[in-house]
């Protein structure tokens, strides 16, 4: 995600740093040079003369338009959902730390100097390993090594070979909660409310996952993205009889506003993913884990992420 204060005057007009238009350089490129070969032929192709009028792209730009802004508006649905479902998960989280630690009796406070032998502060390590583990999974990245530092080597090792992680570390909360009942650790009204903030956390993932396996159906992006590319092609021959020597000029312009929301709409439909303008999933997990250490006591909470190159991954 890019942080950064809004740039004003021209050097919010010239910085590439997440812009659309590095992506779309080569094809936009291509297309001003389509024009400036019209403009200097002046719509001759050979001896055939192709003209257009600009009526027919009037009548075509508009509805493309609308169409390509409700596709980013459906994308940008995506996103602001994914970024809702991470929020909740940081919420549910603080919330598992202040139930385990003050919920579930045990020998004294809940510290983490007390290690993973002290259910209480599994439980909250386990949720940790749940944030990074769902991150990894939504990005298809294999399991961090440095989750064993969270989890008991058995815990750890019933990972391996899996396909959904998160799931098989919830189950591993369940089963301890459960064990704490068993051992009248915590009253079994209070368990609920537990189960309840474990369950939203396990909801929280599902919709994770629902964004991430269920795309914009493709051929609605097809349909769009030739369309806007047929547009911004053939625009120079409607618009070279009208204003001559301006038509790669105001091709330029148009075809980076179409070229531009179709790029926009294709990095905002994956919000989980490594791109510069993706959700900053690093830096949360990294806040969960910094708010669960420090209900634990933890000496060695980790800093914050800092963005770099005003990215923050």
């Amino acid at each position: 995600m890019i942080i950064r204060d809004r740039p004003s005057g021209l050097k919010l007009f010239l910085l590439l740093r997440g812009s659309v238009l590095p992506r779309i350089l080569p094809t936009l490129a291509v297309n001003v040079a389509i024009a400036t070969l019209v403009t200097w032929s002046h719509g001759d192709l050979w001896d055939l003369k192709i003209t257009l009028t600009t009526i027919p792209f009037t009548l075509i730009g508009l509805p493309i338009a609308i169409f390509l802004g409700f596709r980013n508006n459906s994308a940008y649905d995506r996103f602001w959902e994914g970024r809702k479902l991470w929020g909740e998960l940081l919420l549910r989280s603080r919330n598992l730390a202040r139930q385990c630690t003050g919920l579930i009796e045990g020998d004294g406070p809940a510290l983490a100097r007390k290690g993973l032998q002290d259910v209480r502060v599994r439980m909250v390590m386990r949720a940790i390993a749940y944030s990074c583990a769902l991150r990894d999974m939504l990005r298809h990245r294999p399991l961090d090594p440095q989750l064993a530092g969270l989890l008991q080597p058995q815990d750890f090792a019933q990972l391996e070979g899996q396909r959904n992680q998160p799931d098989v570390l919830m189950r591993q909360m369940g089963q301890d909660l459960g064990q704490c009942i068993r051992d009248r650790r915590i009253d079994p009204c209070l368990a609920a409310n537990v189960d309840h903030t474990l369950s939203a956390m396990t909801a929280a993932a599902a919709s994770c996952e629902r964004i991430k396996n269920t795309p914009i159906p493709f051929s609605y992006s097809v349909l769009l993205h030739r369309t806007a590319y047929l547009y911004c092609f053939l625009l120079p021959f409607g618009l070279v009889d009208t204003i001559g020597f301006m038509t790669p000029v105001v091709v330029a312009i148009v075809a980076y506003t179409f070229f531009g929301l179709d790029a926009l709409g294709d990095e905002l439909e994956e919000p989980f993913g490594m791109e510069a303008n993706d959700l900053p999933l690093d830096a949360i997990c990294r806040a969960i884990e910094i708010d669960l250490r420090s209900a634990l006591g933890d000496e060695h909470v980790p800093p914050p992420l800092e963005a770099v190159d005003f990215c923050l991954m």
